[in-house]
């Protein structure tokens, strides 16, 4: 939470912010988040407008998780850009927008988390990877395609003929 009162309401007037606040729990995605309590580094440029308060900045998160393809461990680090109009109650933005369109000021004091989560989450890979090239998993056996031979493979009957192979004991090239 920022309160507003430090730089008033006058359009025009702005303040600058550099802030260190901890993640919340919940910060992240299936795959990648960012670890509760990881710092996010927020460089913030909040200005009056005769609307509300323009807040604009970057934030920066360390994000860690799997490797989509073969489960190892993999970080990535965001810094994304955001601008977002805090409506004053009662100004024109307040009654020529939907309740949930535009973010508001709560009494004096802006609530910048919804909008950083937003920033940072829509910035991460919803698939990230280890490398660009990992190989991923046998879909026989789970092990890592990278620590296998290349000769590896599996013999994959088709379902529909497995009752046949166990009835008849096998095929002609087995006997």
């Amino acid at each position: 939470m920022i309160d507003t009162r430090e730089f008033g309401r006058s359009p025009g007037s702005s303040r600058s912010y550099t802030l260190h606040p901890p993640a919340p729990a919940g910060f992240g995605l299936d795959m990648i988040r960012v670890s509760e309590g990881e710092p996010l580094e927020l460089d913030l440029l909040l200005e009056a407008v005769v609307e509300g308060v323009l807040v604009s900045g970057t934030v920066r998160a360390k994000a860690s998780g799997e490797c989509a393809r073969c489960l190892d461990p993999v970080s990535e680090e965001a810094d994304v850009e955001f601008r977002e109009l805090f409506a004053y109650p009662d100004s024109a933005t307040d009654s020529s927008t939907d309740e949930d369109e535009v973010s508001r000021v709560s009494g004096d004091l802006i609530d910048l988390e919804p909008v950083v989560r937003d920033t940072v989450l829509t910035s991460l890979s919803t698939a990230p990877l280890c490398s660009p090239d990992c190989p991923g998993l046998c879909p026989g056996c789970g092990a890592k395609w990278v620590e296998l031979d290349p000769e590896h493979h599996h013999e994959m009957i088709d379902p529909r003929w497995a009752a046949l192979r166990e009835r008849f004991g096998g095929t002609e090239e087995e006997k």
